[in-house]
């Protein structure tokens, strides 16, 4: 993996996050917005120049692909590094949960 990359990506910011979890199956950036919504119970809203903007720079970086457009939506996909990365970061949020829950 790109030490550069890495260091991009992990930490993640939650808009990252939450892209790379919700492309784990192909899915439209507006599908990704309904998605986070509903799993966080409204709590994060990914608002579309974010939303997309992130996507352009995530297919730029090569953690996630183009696969196809669908009624005028573009669909991408999760690639193998963007599955490395997102796994990092689960480790690293384990982690951190697991000291915290240990100290307190």
């Amino acid at each position: 993996m790109d030490p550069h990359l890495k260091k991009v990506y992990v930490p993640m910011t939650e808009t990252a996050f939450f892209i790379l979890f919700c492309l784990r199956e192909p899915n439209h950036g507006y599908g990704v917005v309904q998605t986070v919504e509903r799993l966080t119970e409204g709590a994060v809203r990914l608002a579309p120049g974010t939303m997309y903007g992130s996507l352009s720079k995530m297919e730029k970086d090569g953690v996630i692909r183009f696969i196809r457009e669908e009624d005028k939506r573009k669909l991408y996909q999760i690639t193998e590094l963007g599955r490395e990365l997102l796994q990092l970061e689960l480790k690293r949020i384990a982690r951190l949960y697991q000291i915290a829950k240990e100290a307190l």
